[in-house]
């Protein structure tokens, strides 16, 4: 991989630039979708390609290791011959898991907590530490790696960075991550602190057993909601032969602003990561924050939020979203956005999309999830424009 900085703007700090990979070049600033278990979900590859204009994808290393297996994968040619993309992939390492199916269950929470989240956890887990997610998740954490328990069959699997490093191998994505654990954002000082210490280890055994056969390898900032352990996770981290930094974590804790908080840490952790490194911010991406982490310093985002909202019937537009499953829209001839050029929006009207939610017929969520990854890229293009 090879990273350039083609502009900077004067006055914030965002830059425009191209990652160089084996199967092609991302200019960036970026927004990659998420195809989990090696698809953006209800769309094909000519649809990304054609219809989308996306540049790069990212999948699931745990997902895929369950299904079809990682060995599957590598037996039929890697992920980009398996999933017919030929452009750049890229592939996280099973860390976000170990809070999603772990403490992230245990807490009903999600990347930023609501209130009502904070309101809840303090009540239920209140002068509890790390130890009440024992017997409640399906991961337990140890100093070599994480035991998962599958949500498909029950069955025990042990990832440990160096296990993560083998199966991104097998899986052939240009762009892949280290071995972390990502916390809840109501753990304690103490307990995050320990396991940013953890995740430091886990990266240096990560880049030991990085093979480096033309993938390149991130590492990853964690530290939560605290100042001082996220400048100590940016140095170090900076301090260590990635070829790319990403920023991991959940932010705030529901208390105050959530989206501010998460300004925060990224104003806390920007000035300490080299210049010359690509950054990339994982799971974060709406809309509305994309322009502001940009001239924070931002190159890279992924995140489901397109294809989630595309499911659920939401459309997204410059302002907000259109919910295409209100019946007002059932006598609506107009496009979901007039000035949209993609292939949705030239070709269908409102009441036609209402229409398909409505019989629940598959195409509904198909051509709102078409439009929405239009809409990201034409938002990412802009803002490269504007630098």
């Amino acid at each position: 991989m090879k990273f350039k900085i083609l502009k900077k703007s004067k006055n914030s700090r965002a830059r425009r630039g191209v990652i160089e990979t084996d199967h092609g070049v991302i200019e960036t600033p970026a927004f990659v979708p998420v195809g989990t278990q090696a698809t953006v979900k209800g769309i094909t590859v000519d649809q990304l390609k054609k219809d989308v204009g996306a540049q790069t994808v990212l999948c699931n290393t745990y997902h895929l290791y369950l299904r079809p297996g990682d060995e599957t994968v590598k037996k039929m040619g890697g992920l980009h011959k398996f999933m017919n993309w030929d452009g750049p992939i890229w592939t996280d390492s099973g860390g976000f898991q170990v809070f999603s199916l772990g403490a992230g269950l245990v807490h009903n929470v999600g990347k930023l907590p609501s209130k009502s989240h904070a309101q809840a956890i303090e009540e239920k887990y209140k002068d509890q530490g790390e130890s009440e997610h024992a017997n409640k998740s399906f991961t337990k954490i140890t100093e070599n790696g994480v035991e998962f328990r599958s949500h498909l069959d029950g069955s025990k699997h042990f990832f440990t960075p160096e296990v993560s490093m083998k199966i991104q191998e097998n899986l052939g994505a240009d762009l892949i991550f280290a071995f972390d654990e990502c916390t809840s954002p109501f753990h304690d000082y103490e307990y995050t602190k320990r396991s940013m210490q953890r995740t430091h280890r886990w990266a240096e055994r990560s880049l030991k057993a990085f093979q480096g056969k033309k993938q390149a390898l991130y590492g990853i900032v964690q530290g939560g909601k605290y100042r001082d352990l996220r400048e100590a996770s940016a140095k170090f981290i900076a301090g260590l032969d990635f070829d790319g930094i990403g920023i991991g974590g959940v932010f705030g804790d529901g208390r105050g602003d959530t989206k501010k908080d998460m300004r925060n840490v990224m104003d806390w952790i920007l000035p300490h990561l080299p210049e010359n490194k690509p950054r990339h911010l994982l799971g974060i991406g709406s809309p509305e924050d994309i322009p502001g982490l940009v001239k924070q310093g931002i190159d890279t985002f992924d995140c489901v939020i397109p294809t989630r909202l595309g499911r659920t019937g939401e459309a997204l537009l410059a302002k907000g979203t259109l919910n295409l499953k209100a019946g007002k829209y059932l006598q609506d001839k107009n496009p979901i956005d007039k000035k949209c050029r993609c292939s949705t929006c030239q070709n269908y009207s409102r009441a036609y999309l209402t229409h398909l939610f409505k019989a629940h017929e598959m195409l509904g969520p198909i051509l709102t999830s078409i439009h929405n990854l239009y809409f990201m890229e034409e938002l990412m293009k802009g803002i490269r424009k504007s630098i």
